[in-house]
């Protein structure tokens, strides 16, 4: 069974040691008959607690926040660009901020740093290590043989976020003769839910820890997140002058949440940002994994994007948003916001000339 459908796009050439694994780009790949070579124990058993993120949500309250009705959050400063890329293997471009997430995975891994994996997943892309030369195989037109993963007796697909981790991986098993694919995460996440499998294993060989991510996890995933993943990719890139606007143009269309907690007195707050000179912004998140990840004990709380233009329009105290606050992170005027302004929602009048 094919895996990804083949691309037009010119393999990666690159410069790789003697006994590390060649890289190819993205390709056609099939699982059938491949398993890794890497013993079940390397990866340790990771339950992740779905009794937040399997609810859902309740109805969106009226996006109107008022002061005495707002949850004031002294959020944490997580830098608002994504890393500089790297090349752990020259020539092979490393997922900077899933190698970033995995950093911060303990063994055990908590809960939410394994959902600060999986909202890291939602940008670039990943590698898919190969059973022989996916170079050779593409060249004879062959599909690529898979490498997966047994836990407790269940098939796991195996990704990486570069070259360092499919070194780690190469060294565990000392199998050399395989090499690794560059596909986009979607394309992953959405095989690894496929057929028979369980889930995602993201560096399974690498320190300090791996991460194993279910499949209801994944599923759910999915579901709730952008088709183009839009602005993920945007903040997740080299910022221009224009990335403020580029992002307020994709939030007039993709999915959206606000942060919700029910205060002590009964009523429920929307979380905004207020930075040190005073000024105030709204909190919003391009997924739930988004703000589950901060582990503040939010609700998330999908909203459209005409229902924040009518709540922004509604609140001048607010200066505008603060677009994903576990990073990478950016803070929208309302001047960048004049897309998201141009949107009405149904019930809401319009002006007659």
């Amino acid at each position: 069974m094919a895996l990804f459908s083949r691309r037009p796009k010119k393999s990666e050439e690159p410069a790789t040691p003697a006994e590390e694994p060649a890289i190819a780009d993205e390709s056609t790949a099939n699982s059938a008959g491949a398993e890794s070579h890497t013993p079940e124990e390397v990866v340790p058993q990771v339950n992740i607690s779905m009794s937040t993120y399997g609810k859902s949500s309740p109805p969106t309250p009226t996006p109107t926040p008022a002061p005495e009705n707002v949850a004031k959050t002294a959020l944490p400063r997580p830098d608002a660009e994504a890393p500089a890329p790297t090349e752990s293997v020259p020539g092979l471009r490393d997922n900077v901020l899933v190698r970033q997430a995995m950093s911060g995975v303990n063994k055990p891994p908590e809960p939410t740093e394994l959902l600060n994996v999986a909202r890291q997943l939602l940008q670039g892309h990943v590698f898919l290590r190969i059973q022989g030369d996916a170079k050779e195989l593409l060249a004879e037109g062959k599909d690529l043989p898979l490498s997966v993963a047994k836990l407790n007796g269940k098939p796991y697909v195996l990704a990486f976020s570069g070259g360092t981790a499919i070194q780690d991986a190469v060294r565990a098993d000392g199998n050399s003769s395989t090499s690794a694919v560059g596909q986009p995460v979607l394309n992953v996440l959405k095989h690894a839910i496929s057929g028979e499998f369980a889930g995602l294993i993201v560096d399974h060989a690498s320190s300090p820890a791996s991460a194993v991510l279910p499949r209801a996890l994944l599923e759910r995933t999915l579901e709730q997140a952008d088709d183009d993943i839009t602005i993920k990719e945007l903040l997740a890139a080299v910022r221009t002058p224009e990335t403020g606007r580029e992002v307020a143009r994709a939030m007039s269309t993709a999915p959206l949440w606000l942060a919700g907690k029910r205060t002590d007195d009964g009523r429920f707050g929307i979380a905004e940002y207020r930075a040190a000179d005073g000024t105030r912004a709204l909190e919003v998140f391009t997924h739930p994994l988004e703000l589950l990840a901060l582990g503040r004990g939010d609700q998330p709380l999908p909203i459209t994007a005409a229902q924040l233009a009518t709540a922004l329009r509604g609140n001048e105290q607010l200066t505008g948003v603060f677009v994903n606050p576990a990073g990478p992170w950016i803070r929208l005027s309302r001047e960048e916001l004049a897309p998201l302004f141009e949107i009405t929602a149904p019930d809401e009048p319009t002006s007659s000339e």
